[in-house]
């Protein structure tokens, strides 16, 4: 018997078996975290800075960081360096957070955290950020998701780091698209993770092939049609499996002109894309979206113009976008800021790409068709005509796409001699305005995407952004970490609160209770055992 015991702990020594009983797996890595900690060839180390007081929530949020760690551990070599601010031995510029709680005597309690903890491999070193704190969700549901990305926060580390060559992506030009400084945030975002070139698909002749070298390809507002030359280099590079994002608005319109004359008339806006992007299942639609949920614009309310009374009103050209949770690109996101947006309708059927809604409106908005009027007069528009709800603005599309020039000769001044009919399978994402990439200047300083400077609200932009084009770009597959799910188990705080001397007690009493009655049960049934044999 011993022998035997001695051989099972010799055994698992040598093998590890692990077995996650949890519903939501909630112990186990990905596949593709597996295969990214297994490729590693140096030791991993972490330093975990969340450390101190912590509340319950955070806590928990600390337990789960360590629960992550010590499985990254068993795919590769990974050593905690230690805990706290004190193990950075430098300036590391990371901002704490400032939790209040009120406390049972009804003193308010300050507690700073960092919740953050710094990977090192090879040398280099990336913070990884612990805690979401989304607009608009409590904290309970804030440190859920904290928990929930908990792995892709650590793998998306590890892959940067483990990266030795930053991949291309592409902005393209020559369109009436926004100047640089209005995508200043976009590329400042993206260059954590990509090498951004910018320009135009001009020349007398082009190289079908110009596209090859980048991950993906960014069409950010553009206002002018692209040639037939530019749209078969677009289109061939799609189906060789590159990855576009498209950011073009359904309507042409001018706010310079809405700003003077207090109105612009609004028209289809013409891109020469409309018959691609159909033939990839999707239709930006020629209309704009209201919507009763959108962000305020000052409006002067007073009569005499040399006192201006300037007062917030609803602007409902600017909708507040609702994200998806069945995408890992808006999973646990907050809403996005936009504005001037055109709906988005999937087209057809059943051509195996598979289509998700990435956002869309609240659940009361109308749309506005072309030809028409946009007027700053319509301030308080009735109500009861906003029946349309969750209007979709943004959509993923996944799949082999059919080439919108299948069937049709190549287009001069293209260096090319055949045409790509049915492409690799690839990726694309499609957003109903450019807006959303956008930022705005405010005396000569460049604005967060999503920040709103009349309400002071910063929404969730710069995260779409980034998630988009990593979603696009992720031949690894470390974007789908993102859905994983961690169930919410809360406690029902003022049952808690109303019945707190009962529970006590009966968190006292039961265990001892129990105790006591196994206890009387075996000397009960060892008593009348040695009676009766003594009896004999």
């Amino acid at each position: 018997m011993l022998a035997c015991v001695a051989a099972f702990v010799a055994l698992t020594h040598v093998f590890v078996v692990r077995w996650d009983m949890t519903d939501d797996k909630h112990y186990s890595l990905s596949e593709a975290s597996k295969t990214l900690l297994k490729q590693t060839d140096a030791p991993i180390e972490v330093a975990l800075l969340l450390d101190g007081d912590l509340n319950a929530g955070f806590r928990r949020l600390k337990k789960a960081t360590e629960e992550t760690i010590e499985e990254m551990g068993v795919y590769a070599d990974v050593k905690v360096k230690g805990y706290g601010l004190s193990v950075t031995g430098d300036s590391i510029g990371l901002n704490p957070i400032v939790i209040h709680e009120r406390e049972q005597n009804g003193k308010t309690a300050q507690t700073t955290v960092y919740p953050y903890a710094l990977m090192t491999y090879k040398g280099k070193r990336a913070v990884v950020t612990l805690l979401k704190n989304t607009r608009g969700l409590s904290g309970e549901e804030n440190l859920n998701a904290s928990i929930e990305q908990l792995e892709f926060a650590f793998m998306e580390a590890l892959h940067l780091l483990q990266q030795t060559e930053t991949p291309r992506i592409a902005i393209l030009e020559g369109h009436g698209e926004p100047d640089e400084a209005h995508t200043y945030d976009l590329m400042t975002v993206l260059s954590k993770y990509f090498a951004i070139d910018r320009g135009a698909l001009t020349g007398d002749t082009i190289d079908v092939h110009m596209l090859d070298g980048y991950k993906a390809v960014l069409i950010v507002s553009p206002q002018t049609a692209f040639s037939d030359a530019e749209r078969f280099v677009i289109d061939q590079y799609i189906m060789r499996g590159g990855a576009v994002l498209w950011a073009v608005n359904g309507v042409r319109f001018s706010e310079q002109v809405l700003q003077s004359d207090g109105f612009t008339p609004i028209v289809p806006l013409e891109l020469g894309i409309t018959d691609m992007l159909f033939r990839y299942g999707i239709r930006v639609n020629p209309a704009l979206v209201q919507d009763v949920q959108c962000l305020p614009i000052p409006v002067n309310v007073s009569s005499d113009p040399s006192q201006p009374n300037l007062q917030p009103m609803p602007w409902t050209y600017a909708p507040i976008l609702l994200t998806s949770e069945g995408s890992p690109i808006t999973k646990s996101m907050g809403q996005i800021m936009s504005t001037f947006v055109s709906p988005i309708d999937a087209v057809g059927g059943d051509d195996g790409i598979e289509k998700r809604i990435l956002l869309a409106t609240s659940t009361a908005s109308r749309v506005t068709a072309t030809p028409g009027e946009v007027n700053l007069n319509d301030m308080n528009p009735d109500v009861n005509t906003f029946q349309y709800q969750y209007v979709p603005i943004a959509v993923s599309l996944e799949g082999a796409f059919a080439s919108a020039f299948a069937h049709r000769m190549i287009p001069k001044g293209v260096m090319h001699t055949d045409i790509i009919k049915a492409g690799k399978k690839t990726r694309q994402v499609v957003i109903g305005s450019g807006s959303i990439l956008l930022n705005e200047m405010q005396k000569g300083q460049v604005l967060p995407m999503g920040y709103d400077r009349y309400s002071g609200m910063q929404f969730s932009n710069r995260d779409f952004a980034a998630n988009a084009v990593l979603w696009l770009t992720d031949s690894e597959g470390l974007i789908s970490l993102r859905e994983k799910s961690v169930e919410l188990r809360l406690l029902n705080d003022k049952r808690a609160h109303d019945k707190r001397k009962q529970i006590q007690t009966i968190s006292t009493i039961l265990p001892v209770a129990i105790l006591a009655l196994i206890g009387g049960t075996v000397f009960v049934v060892r008593k009348r055992k040695y009676e009766y044999k003594s009896e004999k």
